[in-house]
């Protein structure tokens, strides 16, 4: 049986395909617009723009499903949406005007999704499972394949990017003023506070885009999914734009992360917090999250 799963995310909105019979999942095809809905937040109210924006993809979304008769479809939306002031009308707009129910999933669930996703491909037995999405950001400590603490952080890339930076990329000062509230947000999670030396396993968008990045920079194999954490901090100095980006860092920028350009180095200097509060050393990549999770708890269950 064919399911379409749409995840309205803060940064971008995707939709991926999924054939599922019995327990076995495979996805089919995947397609992903870059809006930055978080960015239509005014003084924390969601303005008409982005709910057009999500509109307009979200039709295109359901008019691709509808020629293919694919009518088990599952829309859900996390912070952007969530933290609005507005939410609950703006969503209610957004579902009237598509004819598509959509789930507003809280940070915990979110969470808890993520870390059902990617523990499917992490041979980890312990260790952190963390998420910067565009608005929050999601931290998973497991043991034994079970959760022992989760929490959702109101910090992500593209509010960092639309907080604190003015131009394509950061300066150093604005850099600072990024790790500076990252440093103070991470810090008040106190349940985590006897977490050190964990292995972390990175997945969303900030990772992905960040690996690619990585393995660029440093002439890795492209299949490569680690990064040493001690790198990270020359790798934002690389990128803000008081270093002075030559041709060859620009092509290597517009190469990798064409769709994150203006959030990479924000996205990266909350993962550098996190390295350094919980002394990991390397962050491993997955490509499995939260619509995975989705799939393995609320459909496969049921």
């Amino acid at each position: 049986m064919l399911y379409g799963m749409i995840d309205i995310g803060s940064n971008t909105v995707r939709m991926a395909i999924y054939r599922i019979e019995g327990t076995h999942v495979e996805m089919l095809m995947k397609k992903k617009h870059t809006v930055g809905l978080a960015a239509y937040l005014k003084d924390g109210v969601m303005q008409k723009q982005g709910i057009d924006k999500a509109v307009e993809i979200l039709k295109e979304f359901r008019a691709f499903l509808l020629s293919f008769n694919i009518t088990h479809v599952v829309a859900f939306t996390t912070a952007a949406l969530r933290n609005a002031k507005n939410s609950a009308a703006a969503v209610g707009e957004i579902e009237r005007r598509t004819g598509l129910p959509i789930r507003v999933i809280s940070g915990d669930e979110e969470a808890t999704y993520d870390f059902i996703g990617a523990t499917h491909d992490l041979s980890e037995d312990a260790g952190l499972l963390i998420d910067i999405g565009g608005a929050s950001t999601e931290i998973v400590s497991y043991s034994s394949d079970k959760i022992e603490q989760k929490i959702s952080l109101p910090i992500g890339s593209l509010a960092f990017r639309t907080k604190y930076v003015h131009g394509m990329l950061p300066t150093h000062a604005e850099c600072e003023a990024m790790r500076e509230e990252a440093e103070a947000t991470i810090g008040s999670a106190t349940a985590f506070s006897d977490v050190r030396e964990a292995s972390i396993a990175g997945i969303g968008g900030t990772f992905k885009g960040a690996a690619v990045l990585y393995n660029a920079l440093y002439a890795m194999p492209v299949e490569n999914v680690k990064m040493e954490t001690r790198r990270l901090s020359e790798v934002i100095a690389r990128f803000s734009s008081d270093h002075g980006i030559n041709e060859d860092m620009t092509a290597m920028l517009m190469k990798t992360v064409p769709d994150r350009i203006h959030t990479v180095i924000p996205g990266l200097i909350i993962a550098e917090v996190l390295a350094e509060r919980f002394h990991s050393k390397e962050i491993t990549y997955s490509d499995s999250g939260v619509r995975e999770g989705y799939i393995y708890s609320e459909i496969l269950e049921q």
